[in-house]
C-alpha cells in the first residue's frame, strides 16, 4: 500500500480515471501512514479520518460512473491552519484566539472542493503565523521529518512536515515574509509563492499570498490550475488568466527555454544572517547547471538594507500589538513568551515611526523592480541556515533580532514577485538546501519553467523513510 502513495498527484488521478486505484484504497493507505507518523511530526490540526473515508467512497462513486466532479475529485489535500474551512475554528496557531467556527470556505479551500479535492486536515503554525518555526501555544510541536530534532520552519510548519512526511502529495500553505518558501526550502519541497493577487486569499494583507508545497513542480501545477480561480473576497486579486500551468501548449510553463536568458545570482542578501558556506556552494553549484543550459549568470548586489528590514520590523510588531491589545490580559499570557516580546515593542512606538516603518515596503518593491532591469530571473538561497532546533522559534532564537533569516525572501512578498523554493542539495549533516529562483511581476510561469528544467536534471529527491 505505500507503493501508492509514491505517486505523484497526477499519476494518482490518471489511476482514478483508468479505475486502477480507487480513492478509497488511497485514503485507507493515506490514513495508516498518518497512525504512524503523526504521533512524531505533529504536522496535522483539525484531521478526520472518517469523513475523509466518506468522501473517497463517494468519489470512488462518481470515478466509477465516469463522472468525477472536477479534475482534484478524490485527491487528499492539506491547507494551512489560517485558511478558514467552514465550520472549523481558526485559531491562528495561537492559544490566546478563541476557537470560533468559520462561516465559509476561504477562497483556496472552495476551489479545491470545487474541483472535488478531499480536505482531510489542515496544518499547523506558529502564533499568529509569525514565526519561521513548528513552535505553537496552541498545536503540538511540529518536527522536520529528515531530522525529528530540527525545525520544518514556518510558517507553514504543518504543510512542509506533512508533504515531506509523505502525508499525499498535496498541500497548501501561505506566506507573508518566506513562510511558504522557508519551510520548503528546511524540507526540500517545492513551495512556490505566486505573484501577488494570483491567487485569491481573504483575509488579504500587504505581501501575503497562498501557494503550493509540493514534491514535485508538476503536481504544485495541477494546484495552480485549481486555487487561481477567480473570487470577488479579494480586492487585491489580479485578473484571472486560465494559464497553461502543467506546460503542455505554447506559452506553456514548460516551453519558455532558458538558453539566452540573463540571470542575476544573489549570495549576499544585504543585512541579516550570512548564508552558511554549504548553502552557498549550493546555490552556486545551481547557478552553474542553468549557465550549462545555456543562460548568462551574472552576480548581482542585494536589494534590501537594514533600514528596509528595521522598518518592517517595527511596523510589524506595532500591527500585532494591536491585535493582542484586543484580547483579556488572561488571553494575552497565553500567547508564546517570543512572539508577546516581540510584539510588545510595538507598543512604544510612536506613529510617525509605524508609518514610515511601513513605507519602507514601497522602499523594497522599489529595489525589487530595479533589480530586474536587464534580467530574466534571479536566483538566490532561501534560508541562510542549514537546519535548528525542533523547539526553537526562530533561527536566531532572539525576539530582539527575529526576522534576520527571511532577508532573502521578504523583499519579494513586498515586491509581488513570483519566487519559488526547490531543493538543491543536501548539507553535510542531511538537511534539504533550498534554491530560490525569483521572477518578474506576473512572469509565474517562467519560475515555473526554470523549475522544471532544473528539477529534470537534478532528478527525484530520495524522501525521508520514517518507518
Amino acid at each position: 500500500m505505500s507503493d501508492i502513495l509514491a505517486l505523484t498527484a497526477r499519476e494518482t488521478l490518471t489511476a482514478f480515471a483508468q479505475k486502477r486505484l480507487s480513492p478509497v484504497d488511497y485514503m485507507q493507505a493515506l490514513t495508516a501512514r498518518i497512525d504512524a507518523r503523526e504521533p512524531r511530526l505533529s504536522a496535522l490540526y483539525a484531521y478526520r479520518p472518517e469523513e475523509a473515508m466518506e468522501a473517497a467512497k463517494a468519489s470512488e462513486a462518481r470515478w466509477m460512473r465516469d463522472r468525477p466532479l472536477g479534475p482534484l475529485d478524490g485527491m487528499p489535500v492539506t491547507v494551512k491552519e489560517l485558511i478558514a474551512t467552514k465550520g472549523d475554528p481558526v485559531p491562528m496557531g495561537t492559544a490566546a484566539v478563541a476557537l470560533v467556527p468559520a462561516a465559509a470556505d476561504a477562497p483556496t479551500a472552495a476551489r479545491l472542493r470545487e474541483d472535488g479535492a478531499i480536505i482531510f486536515a489542515k496544518t499547523t503554525c506558529p502564533d499568529y503565523g509569525m514565526l519561521s518555526s513548528g513552535l505553537s501555544s496552541f498545536h503540538p510541536l511540529s518536527r522536520n521529518p529528515w531530522n525529528l530534532s530540527q525545525n520544518p520552519g514556518g510558517s507553514s510548519a504543518g504543510a512542509a512536515a506533512a508533504a515531506a512526511g509523505g502525508y499525499g502529495p498535496l498541500h497548501i500553505g501561505t506566506d507573508i515574509g518566506g513562510s511558504i518558501r522557508l519551510p520548503a526550502g528546511w524540507t526540500g519541497l517545492f513551495g512556490l509563492k505566486p505573484s501577488q493577487g494570483r491567487v485569491p486569499i481573504d483575509p488579504y494583507y500587504t505581501g501575503r499570498v497562498a501557494g503550493p508545497m509540493t514534491r514535485t513542480v508538476d503536481d504544485a501545477a495541477l494546484l495552480m490550475a485549481c486555487i487561481t480561480r477567480p473570487d470577488a473576497r479579494d480586492a487585491t486579486a489580479l485578473a484571472y488568466e486560465a494559464l497553461d500551468w502543467a506546460g503542455t501548449g505554447p506559452g506553456g510553463a514548460e516551453m519558455a527555454g532558458v538558453r539566452g536568458l540573463r540571470i542575476g545570482l544573489m549570495l549576499d542578501a544585504g543585512c541579516g544572517t550570512a548564508a552558511d558556506p554549504e548553502v552557498l556552494a549550493a546555490v552556486a553549484q545551481a547557478a552553474a547547471v542553468f549557465a550549462e543550459l545555456g543562460a548568462t549568470i551574472v552576480p548581482i548586489k542585494p536589494v534590501l538594507t537594514r533600514e528596509m528590514l528595521d522598518g518592517l520590523d517595527l511596523a510589524w510588531r506595532a500591527r500585532f500589538w494591536g491585535l493582542m491589545s484586543g484580547v483579556s490580559d488572561a488571553q494575552r499570557a497565553r500567547i508564546l513568551p517570543y512572539i508577546l516580546d516581540w510584539a510588545r515593542a510595538g507598543a512604544k512606538a510612536r506613529p510617525e515611526q509605524v508609518a514610515a516603518g511601513f513605507d519602507q515596503t514601497f522602499a523594497m518593491r522599489r529595489a525589487c523592480a530595479a533589480a530586474f532591469e536587464g534580467f530574466d530571473a534571479i536566483l538566490s538561497p532561501v534560508n541562510p541556515d542549514v537546519s535548528y532546533p525542533a523547539d526553537w522559534p526562530s533561527p536566531s532564537n532572539d525576539p530582539a533580532r527575529p526576522f534576520e533569516h527571511i532577508c532573502f525572501t521578504v523583499p519579494w512578498n513586498m515586491g509581488e514577485q513570483p519566487a519559488a523554493s526547490l531543493n538543491c542539495g543536501f548539507s553535510r549533516s542531511g538537511m534539504p538546501i533550498g534554491l530560490q529562483i525569483i521572477g518578474p511581476r506576473f512572469a509565474d510561469l517562467r519560475v515555473m519553467s526554470l523549475a522544471r528544467a532544473y528539477e529534470q536534471l537534478r532528478g527525484p529527491v530520495e524522501w525521508p523513510d520514517l518507518p
